[in-house]
């Protein structure tokens, strides 16, 4: 089957994020339009979405597209039954569904206060009662979720499903925000923080277009809580690899990491690359070879 998945600003776009998280994390692909908030092109590209007003919106084989995040997640689980998109089994599918409606349609204080931005992380947000309350709503959920289902990983309904896709936004707004959590959940963060999809989605919105004023805050900043990226610097050729790791074109664009030269078709890919080298296996492999 063939996806198209539009999406928006990466720095930004929670949304956006669930949306691609529900093919990637899942092992499905989408060949992906982007576009970006507040610019005049954000309306065209969705043209071919219709009827959907914001994303993420799905165009699936069909022809027919879905801009409803919680639709996408329950279409892409009926077509991809073994994906796992849901838990198998149906005590904790039932919780599982119960903590991504909840999601879908609350936490507005938090939503609102703490807008999600991963190119940034603030000491303080000086949180109202109002996100306060909804980070205690939070805790109540998640707590909750391990309890009910028992599970022994990072995640609250067995292994990694809609659920946590639908909290992965959330958890970069405590992140970013440094808001005060328990330890249970302080972990919770960290797993999203350290999953293999969010880091690659945080390492593209690095280099993915200009920052927007709009999510601008001025509260004191301080270093990213993710895991530390290996340093890496953009540098000239040669490079040890022929041809770019992800698309197996020519290389025409350099940067060195551990020592040794990595060669990328675009700047892009090489930008990505730079950003957060251990997030992406294909270049990793480069030098372990």
């Amino acid at each position: 089957m063939t996806y198209e998945l539009c999406i928006g600003d990466r720095a930004y776009s929670s949304w956006s994020l669930r949306g691609w998280l529900l093919f990637q994390a899942f092992g499905l692909d989408a060949k992906l339009t982007r576009t970006r908030f507040y610019e005049p092109g954000f309306a065209q590209a969705l043209e071919r979405f219709f009827p959907a007003r914001t994303v993420p919106a799905v165009l699936f084989p069909e022809g027919v597209a879905v801009g409803d995040s919680l639709a996408i997640a329950e279409e892409l689980a009926t077509r991809h039954p073994k994906a796992g998109h849901w838990p198998a089994d149906p005590k904790a599918r039932a919780i599982a569904r119960a903590l991504t409606a909840e999601m879908h349609s609350s936490f507005t204080a938090l939503r609102t206060h703490c807008p999600m931005n991963i190119r940034v992380a603030y000491e303080t947000c000086e949180p109202p009662q109002g996100v306060l309350d909804d980070l205690a709503r939070l805790e109540v959920l998640w707590s909750w979720a391990r309890a009910e289902c028992g599970g022994q990983g990072p995640w609250l309904c067995g292994d990694y499903s809609v659920a946590d896709a639908f909290f992965a936004p959330v958890a970069a707004r405590i992140a970013g925000h440094t808001l005060p959590v328990s330890d249970a959940s302080a972990a919770y963060v960290e797993a999203h923080l350290a999953h293999p999809q969010f880091r690659r989605w945080r390492a593209m919105s690095l280099v993915d277009g200009a920052d927007q004023p709009f999510y601008k805050r001025d509260w004191p900043t301080c270093a990213w809580p993710g895991p530390t990226p290996l340093p890496a610097e953009a540098c000239d050729g040669p490079s040890i690899n022929a041809a770019c790791p992800y698309s197996g074109k020519p290389v025409t664009y350099f940067l060195r990491v551990q020592g040794q030269v990595l060669g990328f078709c675009n700047g892009f890919c090489r930008d990505k690359t730079l950003s957060d080298p251990q997030a992406w296996p294909e270049a990793m492999a480069l030098l372990q070879a």
